[in-house]
């Protein structure tokens, strides 16, 4: 993932290497709120000049701890305990009953424990207490916040130099609401900057734990001038979903910026496991409410993903018809959707007359819920942009073999990955509709295009209800009940030996500070 500097001047040069190296104190930050000991043990491996201990270092990276991600979280090191369910958010030995039982006898700490921002400790051997995030992590964030103050006197964009300082405040405070808006507000930045706890993905007890991750964005003009086709639609979309009017609160007036970018560097829970090749953020459901969110677009990364795994996958396990469909176009708007989608639907959950947060009421089903959410609520408004003419002729079908391609790309992290639990559950349910057909003859795989748009309508309702009712008991029954990997399909994913799993970037600066303790 180079970083291609032609264009930049020194000043700007300059801005960008320190936005790099605030990037490099969060990295350590994710690796605290992760996996510490693995943290000290990916250091000590990187430092040798062995070949095994520099795979090992290498295999610590990808994961971003010790546990294997698409081994459903076992350890790949030997010695290693079994990955906490909430990392190193919450004390090891905590379990969710043990949680629960604590806040129904102490309710007065409900409020501190289940803050998204902050971490869980034990104060003696009974109580518990929340550490706010800029006291827990001080120690990296006081230089994180000096780099972004420094980065902005070197702006020459007097917006984002005024986002770098708002939210260099927000570091040391974990107050991200205005700093926030302040990123939304950007008008088409040349430069941009993703550095926040915006994501859960670690926090597998509760579903609320923020983590860190960042990324330093560099805009693709060309490309984001594209994408305002999808803009326009978006209030229509949200209108047409099918789901009670209550729960899909109008779109009409809000921002909804989007960019393909670029991204020279990531760090964090962008750097860790899963490759997103796309964000929306911020995650707020106030700012949604207010305001909207913005779509990022990983432009280098999404060329690696659809050159290097999906369209190899494609080859390999779907119909030489529909196989040809898939490109590099079909798989983008597949994108575009999702993360257009993840702004759509309810902003908050409906219990006798109050609004509570959607992500506190699920709990660890969440993110496989929100992810699932996205997909299938994108494909929903492709089937509405093809309905009104706003596709040409062909590129629905197009786009739905393209996210077939997905699937079958994505479960291979397993259900353990938010993303793979998701679209386990899709194809189990498109299979359950005889939407996904197996061919047993050749081992491939096909959609049936004439039912599409019905089963992707019923499943958007369903998952759309889960979250405007907050039903937790329904989401985890769903889950489990299609969540399950069918023996064929695991045949099927082992012929892909010699198809990438997943992007491993390499950048043009270093990975991380040289020490942080």
């Amino acid at each position: 993932m180079p970083f291609d500097a032609s264009g930049l001047d020194a000043r700007t040069r300059n801005m960008i290497g320190k936005l790099v190296a605030a990037c490099q104190y969060l990295d350590e930050i994710y690796w605290e709120q992760s996996d510490p000991d693995g943290g000290r043990l990916y250091k000590r491996m990187r430092a040798s000049a062995a070949p095994d201990s520099q795979a090992l270092s290498r295999y610590l990276r990808i994961n971003g701890s010790r546990y294997d991600l698409i081994a459903n979280d076992e350890p790949f090191v030997i010695g290693a305990p079994p990955a906490p369910p909430g990392r190193n958010l919450y004390p090891v030995d905590l379990t969710r009953s043990a949680l629960d039982q604590y806040l129904a006898q102490n309710p007065e700490d409900k409020p501190r424990l289940l803050d998204p921002l902050t971490v869980v400790r034990r104060d003696g051997r009974q109580r518990l207490v929340g550490v706010p995030y800029h006291e827990a992590y001080r120690q990296w964030l006081e230089p994180m916040a000096q780099l972004l103050r420094e980065a902005a006197d070197l702006s020459s964009d007097a917006a984002f130099g005024k986002f770098l300082r708002l939210r260099a405040a927000a570091l040391l405070t974990d107050d991200y609401f205005s700093s926030d808006l302040a990123w939304l507000d950007l008008e088409d930045p040349a430069v941009d900057l993703i550095l926040a706890p915006y994501e859960t993905y670690l926090d597998g007890l509760l579903g609320v734990k923020g983590s860190y991750g960042a990324a330093v964005l560099l805009r693709d003009k060309v490309e984001s001038e594209k994408l305002h086709l999808y803009q326009q639609y978006v209030p229509a979309i949200q209108d047409a979903l099918p789901l009670a009017p209550q729960d899909r609160p109008s779109k009409a007036g809000l921002r909804t910026p989007m960019e393909v970018m670029d991204a020279p560097f990531r760090a964090g829970d962008l750097l860790h496991g899963y490759q997103a090749v796309a964000d929306n953020l911020p995650n707020d459901p106030r700012i949604h409410e207010q305001r909207g969110s913005k779509k990022i677009f990983f432009k280098n990364f999404m060329d690696a993903r659809v050159k290097y795994v999906v369209l190899p996958i494609s080859a390999q396990l779907l119909s030489t018809e529909q196989g040809a469909l898939v490109t590099a176009d079909g798989y983008l708007a597949t994108v575009v959707m999702h993360e257009i989608a993840h702004g759509l639907g309810p902003a908050f959950v409906r219990v006798n007359g109050t609004k509570q947060d959607i992500r506190a009421a699920i709990g660890a089903s969440f993110a496989g819920l929100e992810e699932a959410k996205a997909d299938i609520v994108g494909l929903y408004g492709l089937a509405w942009l093809s309905e009104h003419g706003a596709l040409a002729k062909g590129e629905l079908e197009r786009d739905y073999v393209s996210h077939l391609a997905g699937i079958l790309r994505t479960v291979r992290f397993g259900v353990a990955e938010a993303h793979g639990r998701a679209e386990m559950m899709e194809f189990n349910y498109f299979v359950d509709r005889t939407v996904i057909l197996l061919n047993t003859r050749n081992g491939r795989y096909s959609i049936e295009v004439a039912r599409m748009p019905q089963a992707v309508a019923d499943l958007a309702r369903e998952l759309l209800e889960q979250e405007a009712t907050g039903d937790r008991v329904r989401t985890e029954k769903w889950f489990a009940r299609y969540g399950t990997m069918p023996p064929e399909l695991a045949a099927s994913l082992r012929t892909l030996r010699d198809v990438p799993v997943d992007v491993d970037p390499e950048w043009d600066f270093p990975a991380s500070v040289p020490t942080a303790h």
